[in-house]
């Protein structure tokens, strides 16, 4: 085939050109043909959270989802009903039925204007709830969760209840262990507050300190009569020493405690090495004290042994005497 000529490249250069710029003009003719704008809900981006895409529970308020609450806050004294309002909104395009519930502390003293909402497609329902503070309930934080189940898909809106009265903050921190270069503790909120611990770790060793770790907030909210167990990381524990670690737990209020544990760390084979040598030294010095007393105080005769004399056999003799004439005593002839 005899290559093209330049007045054919010229042609399909701009047969080329021509076909791309049509195309080009062409593309934005789906997105305009698409009509007016639908007045309905728009099918909104999921937000992190929220669980399934079509549909999602949130505090009600707020307007845009980006200045939607983050939860249920609430305040009041023991004994007293709060209100507030849950969002249910259906972005699919059949209606959605969803129960509501209440979980954890704060979600047991919930109630719903209706525990079953259904909602329409394409619509947003908005359910009222009311919380009632328990008369004996202890001032401080309390916390909980309200739950939207459709049957497949659950969504859980966390609550946060502020009691009014004196608030106590208490922290402790438990049950400190060392093992496979892992400490293991346990934190427990002991006030009426909600609490956000931090950590400091300090390990002191025969020689010198060991591991020092400097005050440091945790990722967690300890709720009160909260416990938490926990674990803190020690790859570089070491091989052969006697440690003493110290955990010592703040929190916002004056919240303070801390707590301790020992450990001996010892190689395993040397260790056993070690032991076996010591008995075998034992062993060989009480049995050369045996020998030096039985020297010393002689070889006792075991029982029922017979010396050399008792095992020869022996025969009885007795001194034989020369038979002579009998003289018979009497008087002279």
């Amino acid at each position: 085939m005899s290559p093209p000529t330049p007045r054919l490249r010229r042609a399909l250069l701009v047969l080329t050109t021509a076909l791309a710029a049509l195309l080009c003009a062409l593309a934005p003719l789906p997105a305009a043909a698409a009509g007016p704008a639908d007045t309905e809900l728009a099918d909104p981006a999921p937000a992190a959270g929220d669980g399934p895409a079509d549909w999602t529970a949130r505090p009600a308020g707020g307007g845009a989802d980006r200045d939607a609450r983050p939860y249920v806050y609430l305040e009041g004294t023991p004994g007293t009903a709060l209100q507030d309002r849950l969002a249910v909104t259906n972005s699919g395009r059949a209606p959605l039925t969803v129960r509501l519930r209440g979980g954890g502390r704060a979600g047991a003293w919930i109630g719903f204007a209706a525990d079953t909402v259904t909602v329409p497609a394409r619509t947003r329902a908005e359910v009222p709830l009311a919380l009632t503070v328990p008369p004996d309930a202890v001032p401080g934080d309390a916390s909980g969760e309200v739950v939207a189940d459709d049957g497949d898909e659950e969504i859980r809106v966390p609550v946060r209840v502020r009691i009014g009265g004196p608030t106590l903050a208490a922290l402790t921190v438990e049950d400190v262990e060392i093992s496979d270069g892992t400490i293991r503790y346990a934190l427990v909120n002991r006030g009426n507050a909600m609490l956000e611990p931090r950590l400091a770790v300090r390990a002191d060793g025969m020689f010198g300190t060991l591991l020092d770790r400097p005050e440091r907030p945790l990722p967690l909210e300890l709720a009160p009569g909260r416990r938490v167990e926990r674990t803190e990381p020690w790859p570089d524990a070491p091989a052969l020493d006697a440690v003493t670690v110290r955990l010592r737990v703040t929190a916002p209020g004056g919240a303070r405690d801390e707590a301790e544990a020992s450990a001996t760390y010892l190689p395993v084979a040397p260790a056993v090495g070690g032991g076996l040598l010591v008995l075998g030294g034992l062993a060989l010095l009480g049995s050369g004290a045996y020998r030096r007393r039985r020297t010393r105080r002689g070889d006792p005769e075991p029982p029922g042994a017979e010396s050399a004399d008792d095992r020869q056999p022996t025969t009885e003799t007795r001194p034989l005497v020369k038979a002579g004439p009998l003289v018979k005593a009497g008087a002279e002839s």
